[in-house]
């Protein structure tokens, strides 16, 4: 503990708020909340025994800041949005894209279809079965839905005074009661829904007495593929009622969480059960900083809620604060931390899961740790940069005799693509065949953008740039580094392909590194993504300028219409090769216009 901290730790005041701890070079490891400031931080730099995890992110911190807040519910409040922010290594993170797909059917439309969706809004009027978590396939639980009940698939809003003239064809097959043109009575539709809701809550005896009968009817009228496809159905039902759960009310939905730790990795396992069944296991790597395990289960729990619906029960596997995270889901659930009978059952179950994960993955996990932020540090150490590149961004430039030029930019975080931030540059400004100026031209506009704070994408500072080239490149991308004073800021070294040298600023000795090491190899992995994404935008870009010249001279053929050719046919060459007749098929397309586009492309190859 440096002098900076044991002075803040006097001041620190005892009300609620959130803490938030840095490095040596000044980057958020790690975020928590407090009933008692003062208390808590102060517990992390004790001289007590901490868990081997909680003792590395300690090791690591230089400084804290803090925010006082009104409540310790406002403070998980702050906490939440901090964290989501900016993600720091020592925190849970459950990103959005973690979402798990629910069926939902929106039970204010009168006839009401079944969608699958990612996102729950809640309050909405809607029943939403699931989360579907391992194991279950939605989309095949709506296909078994669609052969037993005749619910419309259409996505089209009915309208009883503006009837379709006429029916599709699931209405001819026997698979829609067809409300789209008054077939049915919403009265007799929402008769059809209910043994929908049946089925996804629980019940399945209807649904698989009804698929058994079809299934017989059309073998007997020798309809086979019909009956292959029922009999499928079938066997949906059947791996459902494999998930049943002995002597468990099918109205009470619960959701069973078991923390396993070893001091240094985590696992949360979460097990869902719909209906009296269990949908699925699936398990959550941790490295929480968390003091106390409870408190790394609340935490997990809180962010869990952001994307799922709150059941009626919560298992727990360690006594959790149940009134905060109570108020915190603004839902009266049921929290149970210490259950009997079938609940303890569910929860043993859990539990055994999470060990189990964490003993056959650890290894894993390792491995995948020493080929992303492991390597990243270790480039760290081995270049000797001054902070941890944590964001890494490459460029590359790709051409063909200095025409379409474009540049790539991708962006590694921990070691791993984070290919929502990749972005593309056309190249402007400079002329003929020159990849150092397009290099600095697309450098100077992304640096540009980053110190006028212009666009979300560019908002970010990156903790490295990485050029592919060797002292020449790097001497000369640096200086634009300079023009923008961010030299002190942003670090740079550049990757020379002939015997993969790195070069850094400053130095004219070339760093070579081990051949095999985890660090080289990130660095020729984010290297080679550039590269690849740099081509990937030169044909695209190419492939369109050729076909839309082409298509510009063709008399009598404006933007929609060239737009739908290339939206039919994707190519010029495709295109050339249509018949007049192939051509026709196309909206807006008519003979003449699609004889003279014909006889465009002969004439052109004929010449």
């Amino acid at each position: 503990m440096n002098d900076k901290i044991r002075q803040k730790l006097k001041t620190l005041t005892t009300r609620p708020g959130v803490y938030v701890m840095r490095n040596a070079a000044g980057e958020i490891i790690y975020i928590g909340k407090a009933k008692n400031l003062k208390n808590r931080v102060s517990q992390y730099f004790r001289n007590s025994p901490k868990p081997s995890k909680v003792q590395a992110m300690v090791d690591n911190v230089d400084d804290f800041d803090y925010f006082i807040a009104v409540s310790e519910l406002d403070a998980l409040g702050l906490e939440s949005n901090l964290i989501h922010k900016h993600q720091p290594f020592y925190n849970i993170l459950l990103k959005d894209g973690k979402a798990f797909p629910y069926i939902k059917i929106d039970m204010k439309d009168d006839f009401p279809r079944l969608e699958i969706v990612r996102k729950v809004k809640k309050n909405d009027g809607a029943k939403y079965f699931g989360p579907y978590i391992a194991g279950i396939d939605p989309q095949a639980i709506l296909n078994t839905i669609s052969f037993a009940y005749k619910i419309r698939t259409c996505k089209g809003k009915i309208d009883p005074n503006k009837p379709a003239k006429r029916e599709c064809l699931n209405y001819s097959l026997g698979l829609c009661l067809a409300p789209c043109t008054n077939r049915v009575t919403k009265e007799e539709y929402a008769a059809e829904i209910k043994k929908v809701v049946r089925f996804l809550s629980g019940n399945d005896d209807e649904i698989e007495k009804i698929l058994l009968e079809k299934m017989n009817i059309a073998s007997n009228l020798q309809n086979f593929e019909r009956a292959i496809e029922l009999r499928e159905a079938l066997k949906m039902v059947a791996k459902l009622k494999q998930r049943v759960v002995a002597n468990l009310p099918k109205n009470i939905d619960k959701d069973v969480f078991a923390y396993s730790t070893d001091g240094l990795s985590g696992v949360v396992t979460v097990m869902v059960v719909r209906g009296g069944k269990i949908l699925g296991i699936v398990n959550f790597a941790q490295s929480d900083a968390e003091l106390e395990e409870k408190d790394t289960l609340f935490n997990f729990i809180a962010q869990y809620y952001q994307n799922c619906l709150v059941p009626n029960e919560i298992i727990v596997s360690h006594e959790i604060d149940e009134k905060l995270l109570g108020e915190y889901l603004s839902k009266s659930a049921n929290i149970i931390s210490n259950p009997h009978g079938v609940n303890l059952t569910l929860l043993k179950m859990a539990k055994e899961n999470a060990t189990e994960y964490l003993n056959k993955h650890i290894e894993r996990d390792k491995l995948e740790y020493n080929n992303t932020l492991g390597a990243v540090k270790k480039l760290q150490e081995s270049l000797g940069l001054k902070t941890t590149p944590r964001r890494m961004e490459c460029y590359d430039i790709s051409h063909i005799s200095g025409t379409n030029k474009v540049a790539s930019m991708v962006v590694f975080k921990d070691g791993k693509p984070e290919r929502k931030d990749y972005r593309k540059f056309k190249i402007k400004y400079v002329k003929g065949n020159n990849d150092f100026d397009s290099l600095k031209e697309a450098l100077t506009r992304r640096l540009k953008r980053y110190v006028e704070q212009n666009g979300e994408s560019f908002s970010e500072k990156p903790d490295l740039l990485v050029i592919d080239g060797g002292k020449g490149q790097l001497s000369s991308c640096y200086e634009i580094l300079k023009s923008f004073n961010l030299e002190n800021d942003i670090q740079m070294i550049s990757l020379a392909k002939r015997i993969e040298e790195v070069f850094v600023p400053h130095s004219h000795t070339p760093v070579i590194l081990k051949t095999a090491s985890a660090e080289l190899k990130l660095l020729q992995r984010i290297r080679d993504e550039a590269h690849r994404f740099a081509i990937t935008f030169h044909r695209q870009l190419r492939t369109k300028t050729q076909t839309t010249t082409d298509l510009d001279e063709i008399p009598g053929l404006g933007e929609v219409k060239k737009n739908a050719l290339l939206s039919a046919f994707e190519t010029s060459e495709n295109i050339k090769k249509a018949s007049v007749e192939e051509l026709c098929l196309v909206k807006g397309i008519h003979p003449a216009l699609a004889q003279k586009i014909y006889d465009y492309f002969h004439e052109k190859g004929e010449n």
